[in-house]
């Protein structure tokens, strides 16, 4: 599986890149062909301060944020990248201003909840949704359903990876990585996968630290 590995990396940002690895994979609602390693961008300090540049370019100048709301372990992203948005600079629309950087717990029944010392950061502010990835759209319909729910208004939805085929949003999705930059990448639904009814076994589970091989 790791010996068929591959890079992607950014045009712009050589440095900000992506290890693609093929096989069989399942998620907790879909079946992959292509395993994306997004550890590092999420966490390696000085390729995090790289990647929150990219992610915060979109709205510096064009969109007041108040409160960035972070799914699939993309806190130290939201961090840097909150410190992106409130640089200084007169046409920047945060300079001088404050951010929020929060992430939502799951409850006992898989819904998405804040906390209540966190719900005054959700309440009547223009939030930014920060994922990781969005290939089902799973991940992004149960935090709009949340950010909804709590009073927020959702300002703008950023990815690290984001397949647009799939589905079509009523907000613009600003995404470093897309399916395109990956040929051949394909996602199923668990009972409906190509890959399961070629007889190929699956690979690994994914989740949001990583893989787990089966078997």
């Amino acid at each position: 599986m790791e010996t068929n590995a591959f890079t992607v990396s950014l045009e712009k940002n050589p440095a900000i890149a992506i290890n693609v690895i093929p096989g069989h994979f399942t998620t907790s609602n879909s079946h992959i062909n292509y395993f994306l390693d997004l550890w590092e961008l999420k966490t390696k300090a000085s390729l995090a301060r790289d990647v929150a540049r990219e992610l915060a370019a979109p709205y510096l100048t064009s969109m007041p944020i108040d409160t960035i709301v972070c799914m699939g372990r993309t806190v130290v992203l939201g961090a840097y990248t909150a410190e992106e948005l409130l640089r200084e600079g007169t046409a920047v629309m945060n300079a001088g201003g404050n951010i929020h950087v929060v992430a939502p717990l799951s409850n006992i029944n898989g819904n998405l909840i804040f906390q209540d010392s966190a719900i005054g950061w959700i309440r009547n502010k223009n939030v930014l949704l920060l994922v990781a990835s969005i290939s089902s759209g799973e991940t992004i319909k149960r935090a709009r359903e949340c950010i909804t729910y709590y009073g927020g208004r959702l300002s703008g939805i950023s990815a690290l990876f984001f397949s647009p085929k799939r589905f079509e949003f009523d907000y613009e999705v600003n995404a470093l990585f897309t399916s395109e930059d990956i040929p051949g990448y394909k996602v199923f639904s668990a009972g409906n996968c190509e890959m399961c009814r070629a007889g190929q076994k699956l690979d690994a589970i994914i989740s949001s630290e990583g893989y787990t091989k089966i078997g």
